[in-house]
């Protein structure tokens, strides 16, 4: 069931079922052995993701229904292709009126059969919010946007309910119960029903059956006598106002309090947001996966595709969203049992803090790789000059803080605005377990919750795993050791018992031994929705913060990196190899996915940049100087701030298209890119929280800043920016296509299974989403494959010569993915499960040089890639600095070379690309 390798596709109601289907024949010849799917189940309408799903156990119409997949799973089984899917368990799409479940929830409240499903806090400490569900769904003021007629009252004939519509586009329905204040009493029969929907509590426990016959009944009567439904027009008429006249809404307003959910501006959910949310968006549900019918349910369809070979496996995403993780993982296996004497595979998506290892008890394949993403880069950046990069940024910018000092602030400006209710809400949880114990009892809420948002600024990984066993591991015991201590320093006035006590809560010690007078189920439940706490704050906090206002190298600013390490030792790749190859062999390899904030081909390039300090100070200042308005005009409210010029810098050199690279320049490209940039730049600000939000966007400052990209790329300064900065930036784009070389190769020969995320077989110079996932030329890529098939038949060395100058057009990217696919495909056991050994190059270069082994029985290969091409073009490399091979003949797979074993020059060995992948013969 594990997978040779896997082809990323992003389905969306533009590239459905069919599209895909259509594509099977270029993926069999590209050489993955499986397509790697996004959430193909129902979601919102219009999803461009598919992550806000709304039934587990239909397939999305919008891609096809479930004849087009069938189709699709057809057109793979012919190619000989099989496919894992990306698989939603954490959440659901909620808003619109397209999820029934969270519909019945709205409708019943308490009383639904869903309730449960929901992190629903029913006893919520603000009044108005008692036995009310929070709908976050009116952009402004209720009482405003009800007498703008935006909330309108409105009459389903074919179900024979009544629900508030917001917008004519979320539906909140109204309960059954009230449906006799709609109906009133002057027409007899609807009196009648009225009253009958009135009486419905008496039908406990048979009232949801109840309700369903009463509303049959009126459909009926809808349906038979038109003279009812006239009526029925003219009652949900009177419930409705006339738009401008608030007091014409009384009415409605009146039935609206006594529903189970309350409708509110958006904002309000940071304070009183009562469900759980995906991080902090509003129309993401969070499932309470932890509930055998909740999993059981949402699983049906999914495990009767594992169980029926439909699929071999399942990306998990956000793991670390669910309460256990672990043990819905164990129950997600026990579902999908081993078929054929396989397991079907399964990673999942979490990301990994400095230093923090995949737990070793969940019964997974691995993680879907963004450490291996940034173990690849760090390895392409040079370390040496990390002072020199600082430097420059504080000289620019004026930024000389710490990355884990501008972290700290990140989180806990997170906590304080975006998800300030779900501090509180923890707040007050602990504090009731603290006055259950006369020791803690003095402890008050507001003390406990400014001890709690210090530890989690402080947190060094996203979560800990405590589970109802109460048994930390050693992990994460260090983990709330490092966040308690570091938080007891920030908070020195605070009573330190406040810690201690917090501790000893969220590592379960609390209820350890007989007799603490404690429940042990509130302790451990308190302990681990903070556990579903910090990854959220984390993230918000770290990703889609911190990485918009820390710029020093944006580079590193990808999602399971860290920007304060620049560059790290060669030893330190390999050992994350090393441990890859001997715990988790078939973890997903992968270098651009749907959510990281730059393509891999942007980062390879930037990474070339870090080998330039000077000529990168140089540039940067003088085009600054070229940008900036005349003095006369010189208001700062009319251009981007220091640190955000910075980050826009770096963004062009890093992204700008090859074909602009050359004098010529379409005026059409250029203004596509310039909307890129800007569209890029609006979500940098955005992010970052300084100048602007979403939810308070500041026009003048975006404006500024995106009048200065027009002004540097399509205005009036931008034929003197293009001037100035074309030699620079074609120089480190040519660098940098050497490192996607580097890169490319690596990641499909290191340990793990390989990914390819949609369209990156050629170059990938995108953004932070929804750039990343623009639709894809694959016409133009088959095309591509079919002509460096027959090239790389007529001669493998002579092609990639070519290829690599020629490399704009990024056929050496596509030759040596196809080449690698292939090779993996004839070496299987030793690219799946070889062992590996690092090889140290000899001589003064040897630091540019990274070699490894890989050994499956009698099937060998040693992996050799040149790093650090500015230091390769300057000085080449010496004669002395050479690669040991062992004893025998070997064949480099890209180029066709042979070279006998033992000492191996490098400037031989990378004479045509810095790469080479030896395989022994014989």
């Amino acid at each position: 069931m594990t997978p040779r390798a896997t082809y990323r596709l992003q389905f969306t109601p533009d590239f459905g079922f069919d599209a895909a289907a259509d594509l099977a024949p270029y993926l069999a010849k590209l050489g993955v052995s499986h397509l790697y799917a996004s959430p193909y189940f129902k979601a919102r309408p219009g999803s461009t993701h598919g992550y806000d799903i709304t039934d587990h156990n239909v397939f999305n119409p919008e891609l096809g229904g479930a004849q087009a997949f069938a189709r699709m799973s057809a057109a793979l089984k012919k190619a000989g292709l099989k496919q894992i899917v990306d698989f939603v368990p954490n959440h659901m799409g909620v808003g619109g009126a397209d999820n029934p479940f969270w519909l019945d929830v709205l409708e019943w409240g308490r009383d639904s059969a869903y309730a449960g499903w929901f992190d629903i806090d029913w006893d919520s400490e603000q009044s108005y919010l008692q036995d009310k569900l929070l709908v976050p769904i009116l952009g402004g003021q209720y009482g405003v946007e009800l007498a703008d007629g935006k909330l309108a009252l409105k009459f389903d004939a074919k179900t024979g309910s009544f629900a508030v519509w917001a917008y004519d586009t979320h539906m909140l329905p109204v309960c059954p119960v009230h449906y006799g204040q709609i109906l009133g009493d002057d027409d007899e029969t609807l009196d009648r029903i009225g009253d009958g929907f009135s009486g419905l509590p008496n039908w406990r426990p048979q009232v949801l059956r109840r309700a369903e016959g009463l509303k049959a009944e009126l459909v009926e009567l809808v349906r038979e006598r038109p003279e009812i439904a006239e009526a029925i027009g003219a009652a949900v008429a009177r419930m409705n106002g006339t738009p401008g006249e608030p007091k014409s809404w009384a009415r409605l307003d009146r039935l609206i309090a006594k529903q189970s959910w309350r409708a509110a501006q958006f904002r309000t959910a940071a304070d009183d947001i009562n469900y759980r949310r995906f991080f902090n968006i509003n129309d993401l549900a969070g499932l309470r996966m932890e509930l055998p019918a909740v999993f059981d349910t949402t699983h049906r369809l999914v495990a009767t595709m594992l169980r029926d070979g439909t699929i071999d496996g399942l990306r998990i995403d956000h793991i670390d969203g669910l309460l256990d993780p672990e043990g819905y993982l164990k129950r997600l296996r026990a579902r999908a049992p081993d078929r054929q004497g396989q397991a079907p595979y399964l990673v999942v998506e979490k990301i990994l803090g400095p230093g923090e290892p995949l737990r070793p008890g969940w019964p997974v394949d691995g993680t879907t790789g963004y450490e291996v993403t940034n173990q690849l880069l760090e390895l392409m950046v040079d370390p040496a000059n990390e002072a020199s990069f600082s430097r420059i940024y504080a000289d620019f910018a004026g930024e000389a803080e710490v990355f884990a000092k501008t972290l700290r602030a990140s989180k806990k400006l997170i906590m304080d605005n975006e998800m300030s209710s779900e501090l509180n809400s923890l707040a007050r949880e602990i504090t009731r377990i603290a006055r259950h114990n006369p020791k803690t009892s003095d402890f008050t809420r507001n003390i406990i919750r400014r001890a709690l948002r210090e530890v989690v600024a402080n947190f060094p990984v996203y979560r800990t795993y405590l589970d109802f066993d109460g048994r930390p591991t050693e992990a994460d015991r260090q983990s709330l050791d490092t966040a308690v201590s570091a938080a007891r320093r920030s908070l020195g006035a605070v009573d330190g018992s406040v810690f201690t006590f917090l501790y000893d809560l969220l590592t379960g010690d609390l209820v350890a031994g007989p007799k603490s007078g404690l429940s042990r189920n509130a302790v451990l439940h308190a302990a681990m929705r903070f556990q579903q706490y910090t990854g959220p704050v984390t993230a918000k906090g770290l990703e889609d913060t911190a990485f918009y206002r820390f710029n020093r190298f944006i580079a590193l600013n990808e999602v399971g990196g860290h920007p304060s390490t620049f560059g790290r030792p060669l030893q330190a790749f390999h050992d994350a190899n090393a441990e890859r190859a001997e715990h988790w062999p078939h973890a997903m390899l992968t270098t651009s996915t749907h959510d990281t904030k730059r393509g891999e081909d942007t980062r390879a390039r930037l990474a070339a940049l870090s080998e330039f300090p000077d000529a990168w100070a140089e540039a940067a200042t003088a085009w600054g100087k070229l940008l900036s308005p005349a003095p006369a005009d010189a208001d700062p409210d009319r251009q981007p701030d220091r640190n955000d010029e910075y980050a826009l810098l770096q963004l062009v050199v890093g992204t700008c298209p090859v074909e602009l690279l050359d004098g010529e320049r379409d005026p059409e490209a250029v203004k596509a890119f310039a909307d890129r940039i800007k569209a890029a730049m609006t979500k940098s600000m955005r992010e970052a929280k300084v100048h602007s939000t979403w939810s308070d966007p500041n026009e003048a400052y975006e404006g500024a800043t995106l009048a200065f990209v027009d002004r540097m790329l399509t205005g009036e300064r931008s034929e003197a920016f293009w001037s100035a900065s074309l030699p620079f930036i074609r120089h480190v784009a040519k660098l940098g296509a050497q490192n996607s070389v580097v890169q490319t190769v690596l990641k499909l020969t290191i340990p793990g299974m390989p990914d390819i995320y949609q369209g990156c077989e050629l170059w990938d110079f995108s953004m932070v989403d929804p750039d990343n996932r623009r639709p894809v030329d694959f016409a133009a890529r088959a095309a591509a494959l079919d002509a460096a098939e027959a090239d790389m038949a007529r001669g493998r060395a002579e092609a990639l010569a070519s290829y690599a100058e020629t490399w704009r057009d990024g056929r050496l990217k596509l030759a040596l993915t196809t080449a690698l696919l292939e090779l993996r495909r004839d070496h299987a056991a030793l690219f799946a499960d070889g062992s590996y050994e690092a090889v140290a190059a000899t001589g003064p270069g040897a630091d540019a040089v990274c070699a490894f082994r890989r050994q499956a029985g009698a099937d060998e290969a040693v992996v050799a890639v040149a790093r650090f091409p500015g230091r390769r073009e300057a000085s080449g490399f010496d004669g002395a600095t050479a690669l040991p091979l062992p004893a025998g003949r070997w064949t480099d797979a890209l180029t066709g070379r042979s070279f006998e074993g033992g000492s191996v020059g490098a400037g031989k060995l990378f004479a045509a690309i810095p790469a080479a992948v030896l395989i022994r013969e014989g």
